[in-house]
């Protein structure tokens, strides 16, 4: 049976984070798991927080009649209402249980709001450096990418999205704390590109990716985009707050400011059904309303960064540290990032080529491997990073 040409050509770009991934596996048969250092995959290795385990007992124990049926398109409606409560509070802005819709992981959320408002050729906004699978998200319903480069820091650049609206344009992704970089976009930047939307002519909904949110560094934290930009759709999940990421248990969000809210809930109920998706799982529904303040915070990710982005520099590294999420997003002392990644990988070190985000010249580093791993892995990068520099000193 012949493969779709769009699935064909989506095959030949597919997500470096995966074929990383699986040069890991091969490796770790060559040469034991104990030689090869994998940063490839952001799979959070921190158990869910004990609480979040007694919530799923206590369901699963229950086994209320029903609990295993179908529910309404946006999911429970007491697990909805705790959800638009949490956001009331963290936002300011009066969210109902209405404006909430439980999705498979923030990835199902992006996909539910996308079908939902693209029409064939309209076209996404999306920063680059940015995560990889956008693209495949937007092409599942007939939209097209325009990608925005970002500024020398990483930060969306106000001007340069301006430019790149076209009457097409019907979205803008972020990705605050972003996966790749790290960045937290703050406050200020949110508001003014809030101020050139309302200028924009069009409605231009804002898709806030936001899985990283509880993950800021340093004492700081991300502003809430919802309370900057008033058309915002917020798709999140606990996949990496709790640990969770194998559940896919996650939700969508419109803010009550976006325009024609009433006709664009309805569009993503009926949205949330026919992708096939059926809403989030019912038993992690439960979990979540009885498990929604927990967290596992950013400390261990924290320390993490900084034993990793010490050593990195120590070497000779260009470091940029992450604000947030858990990864970093590294200069490489060549050129070629595909190239490093290769000189990296035969040290025993597996890492994410900047060109699968977009920007080149980059490699990106997930943190979610144990400190032992990251101490482990730190002759690897001396040794790719002499050799790339054609150093033979060491």
């Amino acid at each position: 049976m012949p493969v779709a040409n769009s699935i064909a050509r989506q095959l030949e770009n597919a997500s470096w984070i995966r074929r990383m991934f699986e040069e890991g596996v091969r490796l770790k048969r060559e040469r034991g798991a104990d030689a090869v250092f994998d940063f490839s995959l952001g799979n959070p290795d921190v158990e869910p927080p004990p609480a979040v385990l007694d919530a799923l007992r206590r369901v699963v124990a229950g086994n209320r009649a029903g609990s295993h049926g179908y529910m309404p398109n946006p999911g429970f409606a007491e697990v909805r209402e705790a959800v638009a409560g949490k956001l009331r509070h963290e936002t300011g802005l009066d969210f109902t249980a209405e404006d909430v819709f439980m999705t498979v992981g923030a990835a199902g959320a992006c996909n539910v709001i996308l079908k939902s408002i693209l029409d064939p050729s309209d076209e996404v906004l999306v920063l680059a450096p940015y995560f990889a699978e956008y693209q495949f998200y937007i092409a599942n319903h007939g939209g097209r990418m325009v990608i925005v480069e970002t500024d020398d820091s990483f930060l969306p650049d106000v001007e340069r999205i301006a430019a790149a609206i076209t009457p097409r344009t019907r979205a803008l992704i972020l990705n605050t704390p972003n996966n790749p970089t790290g960045r937290v976009y703050p406050e200020s930047t949110l508001r003014d590109l809030d101020e050139m939307l309302s200028r924009a002519g069009q409605p231009i909904a804002v898709l806030s990716d936001e899985p990283y949110k509880s993950f800021v560094y340093d004492g700081g934290r991300q502003p809430e985009v919802a309370s900057s930009i008033a058309h915002t759709a917020i798709c999140n999940s606990w996949s990496k707050s709790l640990g969770l990421a194998g559940e896919r248990i996650g939700y969508l969000a419109l803010s009550p400011r976006l325009e024609d809210g009433a006709t664009l809930r309805s569009a993503c109920a009926f949205s949330n059904r026919t992708l096939g998706f059926v809403n989030a799982p019912a038993i992690w529904q439960r979990v979540i309303l009885e498990s929604m303040d927990e967290t596992i915070g950013p400390a261990i990710y924290e320390q993490r960064r900084n034993v990793l982005c010490d050593a990195l520099e120590a070497i000779g590294y260009e470091v940029r540290r992450p604000e947030g999420a858990f990864y970093v997003f590294l200069k490489t002392p060549i050129p070629d990032d595909i190239a490093f990644t290769r000189r990296l990988a035969e040290e025993g070190v597996l890492a994410v080529p900047g060109t699968g985000f977009g920007r080149s010249g980059y490699i990106r580093l997930s943190l979610t491997v144990p400190l032992e791993k990251i101490e482990g892995s730190i002759g690897g990068f001396r040794g790719a990073f002499l050799s790339s520099r054609g150093d033979n000193q060491g």
